[in-house]
């Protein structure tokens, strides 16, 4: 049998101990066997495995090797460019890694936070003695003394408690503070015995001493540690979509590499010329760019995310945000303001909505009782005095001080008791003394024989208490916390006595809603993103809340099915197939939910292919945190553990900036396939040359260093200004993302590969061949690599490749839409990049230190007419494709 369930003495027995404490021989030898009062911390991954890890993901992989065959090929043909670009590939891969892991760095720092909500000393009794040791060196047996405003540094069973309250929202995610006594428990749990103080929790009013009965992992609190260690990441949609197109890059640029050394072998050419083709082939379909824009591109979108109060700490989880199907919503503190109010008032048989106007006759006692009966003390907080305690009482407080009483002195006090279910104070009014009473109604109404209605003290009759009753579970249906206040006048020298009293009314409190949330549950409905509140509160309470923000609007929905809410208890005997069927509830709640269950719910929606994003602020919501896709947390209110655990956090605690992160988290993927098709257009040309070198026997049109200029030079910043491009205003409109769309999908491969691509290689092959032919070149005549005519036509190639990519970054910002429908102005940083490209490409082609570095040369100016020319075909020629495919789909409705 738990201790809890046994009496003072047997619970002291059962752990060889007294109310005196353990001899300190004891408990040094207990601290041994036992360990240190602190959460153990798993054996996580080395920080230098993690940082290898960025340098050896799939994709870097294939750019190693790429790098490796590119030295290869600079040993057996030297001087053709092929150790710059290997070094750059180098380059880029040390540069990203660093970059990514820099980004992404978080040594796991959600046990070093739980620590700090331990307190470091404690009061214990040792050897008979009061003395004060590390919260640390506590052991099973201590005794240890408490009062209001500590932590609690262990799991333990009061032995003597007084007006003990304890808040326990960091556990339960429960925002009223429970009373707690000494008093042997029932067979309950442990979150609901009335005699078990929990690690992590805190005393807000009392005093009492507790027997220390579990330490370190054995707490409760040391168990949610655990979930939250142990809880595996879900591995992102963007990181698996980036492996996947990995793979398909390896394997298409092996393949066309082994394909045209097969063509070399039949065409008769050297092995080693043939090999060293075949390598150029490989490494030019290797997109090196790909990798950095992608990372920049979701730290760009992490710095306009925080702009908007939503800092990201892993870099894919900006993608994943934008494909989340269901939220789920802790409501203490997320939903809500996480602070108590009064709202509603009953008052000479009426029931007001807010505050009763300050004449109404029986306000006056209502407010002295309100701003007297309390046990709050007054504390420094910033260089502020301020009333400190119960958010109850500090609610009734605020309540009540709409009047001044200045003639008020509390002269005693009958505290508040786990039985009574009250507390009175008695107050000296000049020569008058009162007794003023509060607490739960069915403990203070049974002890008055009249009502005070409209300024006059009736008889509290039969009508009239179940009048009074009605408005108490109208209120409490509301999800209200309700108290009765009373009040006695005393005689001079009488005992004050809480009977035959007078009820002056009811007082309904509740925890209010964010201002923000109605309208941000709203546009979450509008997205097609479900949103579920998880919490560890009453069902009455959260079932209100979740009317009031419009999470349930109506006792029925449109199929006639009402509201679900699941209790915890009943979540823990469900099956898999049960709770995935109840999950299709339009409408859920999940009340009176532990950490345990939390992720329960978590990994059911999950099973059922949803994308989950779980927001918390508590260390209860840890584990479910980091076992979602996405872990959101409050950044004002929220627990160190559970911002260690998060994907993102919430600075300003708004849920709404929740939606702004999902619209910017859905504009990153559509960014993402923009800059995709914009980047592997270009490499289409970039392997031609190669073809016709091979093939038709003519001069290299692009060398190994020219392709390094673009992919890792001219195309960066134009690609980085197509992913910040700002969200559709549509875009929160539309229903979420399906999980199985693809990031490289097949009509956007057709469009760079088969359209995009193949214009400009024909525009590049065409202004080389110009440049030749021009200056009377025959053909089957081969050109030495470091004649004039040669680097004039290799830059003229190099030259259409860029500036068809100048056209191309406008024709990229929508696959269907013309580009005259987006202003310029809409993106700054596109302006910029066209300038850095256009600037880098007259660096290439007219500075010695470009010429020397690429391998070019000016040519005639006239060329750069048919450049222009080109390109603006190239233009054409694309928005005629768009305006056929729009009329499609508009014929067809789609």
């Amino acid at each position: 049998m738990h201790l809890a369930n046994l009496s003072i003495v047997e619970a002291l027995q059962s752990l060889r101990t007294s109310e005196n404490g353990l001899p300190s021989a004891e408990a040094a030898r207990r601290l041994r066997e036992y360990g240190e009062n602190r959460l153990a911390e798993l054996g996580g991954e080395p920080e230098w495995r993690r940082l290898a890890k960025e340098f050896s993901h799939f994709f870097a992989l294939i750019l190693w090797v790429a790098a490796a065959l590119a030295f290869f090929a600079e040993s057996r043909s030297p001087g053709e460019g092929m150790w710059q670009l290997g070094a750059a590939i180098i380059a880029v891969i040390l540069i990203n890694g660093a970059f990514s892991y820099w980004q992404e760095y978080r040594a796991e720092k959600a046990i070093d936070a739980l620590r700090k909500l331990l307190p470091q000393v404690v009061k214990v009794m040792r050897d008979g003695q009061l003395t004060t040791v590390s919260g640390e060196q506590l052991v099973p047996g201590d005794v240890i003394l408490l009062e209001a405003g500590d932590n609690v540094p262990a799991d333990c069973r009061l032995i003597v408690g007084n007006n003990v309250r304890v808040n326990a929202s960091t556990i339960t995610g429960e925002s009223l503070p429970k009373a707690r006594n000494a008093e042997q428990g029932g067979e309950m749990g442990l979150l609901e015995t009335r005699n078990v103080l929990l690690a992590g929790t805190s005393l807000v009013s009392g005093d009492g001493r507790a027997l220390v009965f579990a330490t370190g992992m054995h707490t409760e609190f040391g168990k949610i540690a655990h979930l939250t260690q142990t809880a595996d990441k879900t591995t992102s949609h963007l990181q698996l979509e980036i492996a996947r197109l990995s793979r398909l890059v390896a394997v298409f640029a092996t393949a066309l590499g082994v394909l045209f050394f097969a063509v070399g072998v039949f065409l008769g050419m050297p092995f080693w010329a043939n090999l060293m083709f075949a390598i150029g082939i490989i490494v030019a379909n290797v997109p090196e760019g790909l990798l950095p824009t992608v990372t920049l591109s979701l730290a760009m979108a992490t710095q306009r995310m925080a702009r908007r109060n939503a800092l990201v700490r892993h870099l894919p989880a900006v993608e994943t945000l934008g494909s989340t199907t269901v939220i789920c919503s802790d409501k203490t503190g997320t939903l809500t303001q996480n602070q108590m109010a009064v709202r509603d008032v009953c008052l000479n048989g009426r029931l007001y909505d807010g505050k009763p106007p300050i004449d109404e006759p029986g306000m006056p006692h209502l407010l002295r009782n309100a701003a007297s009966c309390h046990s709050l003390k007054q504390g420094v907080r910033e260089g502020k005095t301020v009333w400190l305690g119960d958010p109850m009482e500090l609610a009734l407080y605020e309540f009540a001080s709409q009047s001044v009483f200045s003639d008020m002195v509390v002269t005693g006090e009958l505290p508040f008791d786990s039985d009574r279910r009250r507390m009175s104070v008695v107050v000296e009014r000049g020569a008058e003394r009162w007794l003023y009473c509060k607490g739960a109604p069915e403990a203070v109404m049974p002890l008055c024989d009249a009502i005070e209605a409209d300024g006059r003290e009736v008889s509290f009759d039969k009508h009239g208490r179940h009048h009074l009753v009605e408005a108490q579970q109208q209120m409490a249906d509301s999800g209200l916390r309700v108290l009765a206040f009373a009040y006695r006048r005393l005689g001079p020298g009488e005992d004050p006595r809480e009977a035959g009293m007078v009820l002056s009314g009811l007082v309904g409190l509740y925890d209010p809603p964010r201002p923000e949330v109605p309208e941000a549950i709203a546009r979450c409905r509008s997205a097609g993103i479900k949103v579920i509140m998880v919490t560890g509160d009453h069902p009455h309470t959260a079932l209100a809340i979740a009317r009031e923000i419009g999470l349930v609007r109506s006792d029925k929905n449109r199929n006639g099915e009402r509201p679900r809410v699941v209790l915890g208890e009943s979540l823990r005997r469900m099956s898999r197939a049960q709770l995935q069927t109840a999950l299709d509830s339009p409408e859920i709640i999940f009340a009176r939910v532990t950490a345990e269950q939390k992720m329960l719910v978590v990994n059911a929606l999950k099973n059922k292919g949803e994308i989950v994003a779980v927001t918390g602020d508590g260390v209860n919501d840890a584990p479910a945190l980091k076992s979602a896709h996405i872990g959101i947390a409050m950044g004002l209110a929220g627990t160190d553990v559970a911002k260690s655990a998060a994907d993102m956090i919430l600075l300003d605690d708004n849920f709404a900036s929740i939606v702004n992160a999902v619209e910017e988290g859905r504009a990153v993927f559509e960014n993402i396939r923009k800059f995709m098709t914009y980047i592997l257009t270009s490499n289409i040309p970039e392997i031609v040359p190669y073809l016709a070198y091979v093939l038709l026997r003519v001069p290299l049109p692009l060398t190994i260093i020219q392709i390094l200029a673009v992919d890792l030079g001219t195309d960066m910043l134009p690609a980085l200004a197509l992913g910040a491009e700002r969200p559709d205003p549509d875009v929160m409109r539309q229903p979420p993302r399906r999980p199985e769309e693809r990031l490289l999908s097949w009509p956007l491969v057709a469009r760079a590969y088969l359209w995009l691509g193949p214009l400009q290689a024909v525009m590049s092959l065409g202004a080389f061949f110009f440049v030749l032919q021009v200056a009377g070149w025959q053909y089957g005549t081969m050109l030495d690599m470091r004649d004039p005519l040669y680097l004039q036509a290799t830059t003229a190639c190099l030259a259409a490749i860029v500036v068809a990519q100048v056209v191309n970054v406008f024709l990229c910002r929508h696959p269907r839409e013309t580009a005259l429908s987006f202003h310029v102005a809409g993106n700054r940083l596109l302006l910029l990049g066209l300038a850095a490209e256009i600037a880098l490409l007259l660096l290439i082609v007219f500075s010695s230190a470009g010429n020397w570095l690429f391998a070019t040369q000016a040519f005639p100016a006239g060329v750069w007419v048919l450049l222009v020319a080109l390109a603006l075909a190239f233009g054409v020629f694309e928005e005629v494709r768009k305006f056929v495919v729009r009329r499609w789909v508009r014929g067809h409705n789609w």
